[in-house]
């Protein structure tokens, strides 16, 4: 890893997180525990509703907290009860955070390769549904990473859990000057999340 993401990863505390949160995240942190005991392969999809924003910090966060701590056998992905694009300010606020960024497409859905580490292989992102062809199809965790995903995808097949974790969608603030001041702090309570889910 770079210097700066080491930093910002350094940085992160999680004693801001309410018990009352932690109650929430623990049944994913327990999956992930017994994945690691057991020696399975852990696969985390990240689900929310247009798979721009929420679903794509989680999924790289969550595959650069594994490696942060040395955790092998796990494969990150995201998806949308629909797809949309990636919002173009993630990309922005992940490399102020110290990931290298490479926008491989110049489409309405672009698509993005993403390193949080020089010899490991870039997480390819864009805007996808939670059952594309990118992602896994069976033995996966579903995280519902908002109300409208939890509610609009009761069922979401292939999962073996299903773990509804929301947090607050960056959208309705990302207005103006405060796009990046917002997102930041979005980003900032993602790691918060992430990291406890593989260092509880």
């Amino acid at each position: 890893m770079n210097h700066k993401l080491i930093t910002t990863i350094e940085s992160i505390s999680t004693n801001s997180i309410s018990e009352e949160r932690k109650t929430v995240l623990q049944p994913l942190a327990d999956y992930i525990q017994t994945k690691i005991e057991t020696g399975q392969t852990i696969r985390l999809n990240f689900i929310c509703t247009h798979n721009s924003r929420r679903s794509h910090l989680s999924q790289i966060w969550a595959q650069t907290m594994a490696y942060h701590f040395g955790i092998t056998n796990v494969f990150c992905y995201s998806g949308g009860t629909e797809a949309t694009a990636m919002f173009p300010k993630i990309a922005e606020t992940l490399s102020d955070q110290g990931f290298q960024i490479q926008k491989l497409s110049e489409t309405e859905n672009p698509v993005y390769a993403i390193k949080y580490a020089e010899n490991e292989a870039a997480i390819i992102c864009f805007s996808k549904e939670y059952n594309s062809e990118f992602n896994p199809k069976n033995e996966f965790g579903a995280i519902m990473t908002c109300n409208n995903a939890d509610e609009g995808c009761p069922v979401v097949f292939g999962a073996e859990a299903r773990f509804p974790i929301k947090y607050d969608d960056p959208k309705p603030r990302t207005i103006a000057h405060s796009k990046q001041r917002c997102m930041r702090k979005e980003a900032c309570r993602l790691q918060q999340k992430c990291f406890m889910f593989f260092h509880w």
